[in-house]
């Protein structure tokens, strides 16, 4: 496999073409024969076009790659390998939601033949390449597994928005169902991964190890929110405490904040999932879920009370949220916690405007139900900067006085304006 894929005689497909697919897809075409398959027909035709429909690549990035973009399942049939790179979501009750997985690989089922090789990537609990995805795959083509063909998982370490961690920088996990496939596989990924690959002696140890990278941020984050809620009470500025703690060499230094996105966000519940299948509930793991989901509604309850404070009406009140991606300079609003900020203080009466120099005010009105504002005023009540932007960055506080009424407050999420906002009435987690 390894050697036709070199010479061209077999070609590798990604199934998944966005924040992580893409990627993947465009460096191993600047090495070998690729199809890149993605079932919306849109964004295949912007890629076809050098457009990266997620925003993080240029065009430059498609030049010199042999690469072939398709929704169509007959094109398919031309690849030998398969990387599955599709989203793992969880439900409305913080369930995983498998359908996307469970539906590409249905699609590779069709079209897997007797040889062929599928490598999973997505962010899943242990057990469920195997247990969940590989039935599909027989059930789909009428082959066996191991018999007819081989599976293996990779998880995924893209961080969107990070230039200095690409995809060729970071060590790749590899895993397969045996020796032969693990070897095979683990050759592949090397032909684009400068850092090399760590061979994972499992397919489970490689699907654990991807979900507790996660989930041990998730945990730490969780633990500098509760700090920083109890900081708060002791009238004492989290982020000054975070410095003087920082001086010790093994001091981990994580921050509070909103916790959003496809992955942190995400993946604890796939563990804790698995776990009360298997008749064990998860405490610390879902103690700091709890924590990190509860904090859009926190700071909005901050901000109210802010405004009573400062004798402002609420039901007259107007509040500006700066920021609505799930982190700083990228497009990305999966699962933004900005919107439960912007939720709650509409809940108390509040009209709130939303503005972001990244995000997609079409994407925000499809999956918050709150579009961005064009033409913010400058009356403003209070201020809330909940994502850094770079943009942002650079604000000082003439700034926010002259987009608010008297006396504004200003709710800054990350403290970048520590020390620059003297005179009006300041907050930050």
């Amino acid at each position: 496999m390894y050697q036709q894929l070199l010479k061209k005689e077999a070609k590798l497909a990604v199934i998944g073409l966005g924040y992580v697919g893409l990627p993947i897809a465009l460096e191993f075409a600047k090495k070998i024969s690729v199809i890149g398959f993605d079932i919306n027909a849109q964004r295949v035709e912007l890629m076809k076009n050098n457009v990266d429909p997620s925003g993080e690549l240029e065009a430059s990035a498609f030049e010199g790659c042999d690469i072939t973009f398709t929704h169509d399942l007959e094109v398919l049939k031309e690849a030998r390998f398969f990387i599955v790179a599709v989203p793992t979501p969880i439900d409305a009750y913080a369930l995983p939601d498998l359908k996307p997985l469970l539906g590409a690989s249905s699609s590779v089922g069709k079209v897997l033949k007797k040889g062929d090789y599928v490598v999973y990537e997505s962010t899943v609990y242990p057990g469920c390449t195997e247990e969940d995805c590989i039935p599909v795959l027989e059930r789909e083509s009428g082959l066996t597994f191991l018999q007819d063909f081989k599976v293996g998982y990779s998880p995924e370490r893209i961080n969107p928005g990070d230039k200095e961690h690409t995809l060729t920088k970071i060590i790749k996990v590899v895993s397969g169902c045996d020796e032969e496939s693990l070897d095979i596989i683990a050759k592949v990924y090397e032909l684009v991964i400068q850092a090399g690959v760590h061979r994972a002696s499992s397919i489970k140890v490689a699907e654990a190890a991807k979900i507790i990278e996660n989930t041990q941020r998730d945990v730490n984050i969780a633990l500098m929110n509760e700090l920083s809620i109890i900081f708060d009470r002791m009238n004492i500025n989290t982020y000054e405490v975070l410095e003087a703690s920082g001086t010790k060499w093994n001091f981990l230094k994580f921050f509070p904040g909103l916790v959003g996105g496809h992955c942190i966000g995400v993946d604890p519940y796939y563990l804790t999932y698995k776990a009360k299948a298997l008749g064990y509930d998860s405490k610390i793991i879902l103690s700091g879920r709890t924590i990190n989901d509860g904090m859009g509604a926190y700071v909005a309850s901050k901000a109210i009370k802010m405004m009573i404070k400062e004798g402002k009406a609420i039901s007259k009140a107007k509040v500006l949220v700066m920021g609505a991606t799930f982190k700083e300079n990228v497009e990305d609003i999966r699962n933004s916690k900005v919107a439960d900020v912007v939720n709650e203080l509409k809940s108390f009466g509040v009209q709130v405007d939303v503005v972001d120099p990244y995000a997609s005010s079409e994407d925000l009105e499809h999956e918050y139900g709150f579009a961005l504002t064009e033409n913010p005023s400058n009356d403003y009540d209070a201020v809330v900067v909940a994502v850094n932007h770079k943009d942002y960055l650079g604000h000082d506080e003439s700034f926010f006085k002259s987009i608010s009424a008297d006396n504004p407050i200003v709710i800054d999420l990350k403290g970048i304006y520590r020390g620059k906002i003297n005179t009006l009435p300041y907050w930050s987690l």
